[in-house]
C-alpha cells in the first residue's frame, strides 16, 4: 500500500479575501451605478450630466469600497492575530490544561478518551502545531488562513470598477438613451448572478434571475424617484 493517502478530490480556498470582495464589489458597482444613472436620467436628459454622475459614481464607489474591505478586513485580522496570541499565552502558562483540554474536545467528537488523550499528546508535543489545532477548534480560524487586507481591497477596488463601468459605458460612447444601458446592465446582472452559481449551491438561473430582479428594482425606484424630482424643476 501507498504510504500516502490518496487524494479523491479538492476543496475550493473558501477563507481566502478575495472572492466575497471581488463578488460583492462587482454587483455593487453594477446595481448602485446603473441605479445612479437611472437616477439622473429620470431628472434630466443632459447626456453629459448624466455621463459625468456615472464616472463620479465609479470613482466614488470604487476608493469607497477599498478603503473600506482594507479597514474592515485588517480589523477583523487583527481581532483573529489578538485572539490567536491569547491561545499562545495560555498553551506556554498552562501547557497540561491546554492539553487536557483538547483532549476533552476529541472525546466531544466522537473520539474513545485513551485515543483522544494519545492523540492530544502528539499534538501538543509540537508548540506550533498545537496553536493550530487550538485556534481551529477555538476560533474557527488559523494565522495561515487569515484573509489579506490588501487582497481584499484591490480585489474590491477593480470589481467594483468594472462593474460600474457597464452602465456608463454607452454613454462614454456617444449614446443618449438609458435603454441601451439598461439593456447591457440587465444582461450584465443576469450573467453576473450565474456567474456566482458556479461556486454557490445554487442553480445558475436562480442565481441569475435573483440578482437581475435585486438591481431592475433598485433602478426602476431610483428612476421614478428622479423623474418625481426634475418633475418638480429642482
Amino acid at each position: 500500500m501507498s504510504e500516502r493517502a490518496e487524494i479523491h478530490h479538492q476543496h475550493r480556498d473558501v477563507t481566502g479575501g478575495w472572492l466575497r470582495p471581488s463578488v460583492f464589489g462587482a454587483m455593487d458597482g453594477l446595481v448602485s451605478n446603473f441605479a445612479l444613472i437611472a437616477g439622473v436620467a429620470g431628472g434630466s436628459d443632459n447626456t453629459k450630466v448624466i455621463a459625468l454622475a456615472g464616472i463620479a459614481g465609479l470613482a466614488a464607489g470604487a476608493f469607497s469600497m477599498a478603503g473600506g474591505e482594507y479597514v474592515s478586513v485588517a480589523s477583523q485580522r487583527e481581532l483573529a492575530l489578538a485572539e490567536i496570541a491569547v491561545e499562545r499565552r495560555e498553551l506556554e502558562r498552562h501547557p497540561a490544561a491546554e492539553e487536557a483540554e483538547l483532549a476533552a474536545d476529541f472525546v466531544a467528537k466522537g473520539v474513545s478518551p485513551e485515543l483522544a488523550g494519545q492523540v492530544a499528546a502528539q499534538i501538543s508535543a509540537n508548540p506550533e502545531r498545537a496553536l493550530e489545532v487550538h485556534t481551529q477548534n477555538e476560533l474557527g480560524v488559523t494565522a495561515a488562513d487569515l484573509p489579506s487586507a490588501v487582497v481584499a481591497s484591490v480585489s474590491s477596488f477593480l470589481s467594483f470598477g468594472v462593474g460600474a463601468l457597464l452602465p456608463l459605458l454607452p454613454y462614454l460612447l456617444g449614446v443618449t438613451s438609458l435603454t441601451i444601458s439598461a439593456v447591457i446592465s440587465c444582461v450584465a446582472l443576469f450573467g453576473a448572478g450565474a456567474l456566482v452559481s458556479t461556486v454557490t449551491a445554487r442553480s445558475w438561473w436562480y442565481s441569475g434571475l435573483r440578482q437581475l430582479v435585486v438591481g431592475a428594482v433598485a433602478a426602476a425606484l431610483t428612476f421614478g424617484l428622479g423623474n418625481l424630482i426634475g418633475g418638480t424643476g429642482l
